[in-house]
């Protein structure tokens, strides 16, 4: 039902529509208010966080919790996702399953703290389906109503709720943190997307069709690359339904897990090769035009019949945002900077202790003036 819904042209319209709103109305008049200031470093991975969780909302269920408001309110349910995603991902670092699970089963430490949060996100999911269905859902776009159509399960109407959060939250918020601290790191690879934009949309001037942002290979590529290095999910897993055999003769057996490693992957030297730990968008062009590797060698968006349902509405709004921002703002890390970004446990990576940066205007000739966006 959700691949059907995504496919639709109507929701992509809608999709880039909210992301529009939310680049215009929040994200640049947030930067703005403290563009220049010398003191004044912000958390860009918080800021993009909020406005992921804002655009997931107003896009999948047709509320705005308003996190990205120039106030930066709190949401209760964003506070508990974080929470449950962090004290979920720590199991796997105890020495042994059984102790996360004794303590669950004693309902102490952690796993109490788990238990209370997952309680909260639940609670709040039901929340947003109350007040969808209090306010109509018949005739709304947003794709909790889509489901609401034809679903009546309140329990899969609530998980639908909380795994629509995860991907279209976590995910995407993760790629754009480690897309601007590439950035920040790469002012070449900054300035020929700049150029690039200039070529393809004119200088001053914003993305006036999604058949525009199409042209944009550098930039693409440049988003894939950041991808390799950093991808969101780091590591994922997949059970064995049947006995099986890998290509390479490994056998399987029913039941077991098979995990792989995205982020080492994309540091593998037999799969990218002597430069692989090199940020070098060039080698995913061919003449100039982006070229998709192997889903398989770049599991990022997965592959095969479980490929990502919101690939291409995910690399929209990437690519809205890194425009949008790029064209407006120079972004400078805080000192001290580091050649590695250190990651804290969660289910999507995270940088530890944020990305703090400092905002300027953009010198460059693709400076947007206030008003007009990237995003048309």
């Amino acid at each position: 039902m959700a691949s059907l819904e995504l496919g639709r042209t109507s929701i992509r319209s809608y999709a880039f529509e909210v992301v529009h709103h939310e680049i215009d109305q929040r994200l640049v008049p947030l930067l703005e208010s403290v563009k220049g200031e010398k003191d004044i470093f912000i958390d860009l991975q918080d800021v993009f966080r909020r406005f992921c969780f804002d655009s997931i909302c107003r896009f999948s269920f047709g509320l705005d919790p308003k996190c990205l408001e120039l106030t930066l309110p709190i949401s209760k349910f964003a506070v508990s996702f974080d929470l449950a995603s962090k004290l979920s991902a720590e199991r796997a670092m105890t020495v042994s399953p059984l102790i996360w699970k004794i303590r669950r089963l004693l309902n102490i430490g952690n796993e109490k703290k788990l238990r209370k949060s997952i309680k909260t996100i639940n609670k709040l999911a039901q929340e947003v389906i109350n007040q969808r269905r209090k306010f109509g859902f018949s005739n709304q776009e947003d794709l909790l109503s889509r489901f609401m159509t034809s679903v009546s399960d309140e329990i899969f109407l609530r998980d639908i709720v909380v795994s629509f959060l995860l991907a279209g939250r976590d995910t995407v918020a993760s790629v754009l943190t480690s897309f601007f601290w590439l950035m920040a790191n790469h002012p070449e690879v900054e300035a020929t997307i700049l150029v690039e934009a200039d070529r393809v949309i004119g200088q001053n001037k914003g993305i006036t069709s999604y058949e525009q942002m199409k042209e944009l290979h550098y930039l693409h590529a440049a988003m894939y690359e950041s991808m390799r290095l950093y991808p969101p999910i780091q590591f994922d897993s997949k059970f064995c339904l049947e006995d099986d055999v890998l290509p390479d003769g490994t056998p399987v057996k029913k039941g077991r897990r098979v995990t792989y490693h995205p982020y080492a992957m994309g540091r593998s030297e037999e799969l990218w090769g002597t430069d692989c730990l090199e940020f070098k968008p060039e080698r995913w062009l061919k003449d100039g035009v982006f070229f998709q590797e192997n889903p398989f060698k770049f599991p990022v968006f997965q592959a095969g019949i479980r490929v990502c349902l919101g690939k291409e509405i995910a690399l929209v709004e990437l690519k809205s945002v890194a425009l949008s921002l790029l064209k407006r703002f120079h972004i400078e890390l805080e000192p001290p900077q580091t050649t590695t970004p250190r990651f804290s446990p969660g289910l999507t990576a995270t940088f530890h202790g944020g990305l703090r940066v400092l905002v300027r205007a953009q010198s460059g000739p693709s400076t947007l003036k206030n008003g007009d966006s990237a995003v048309k």
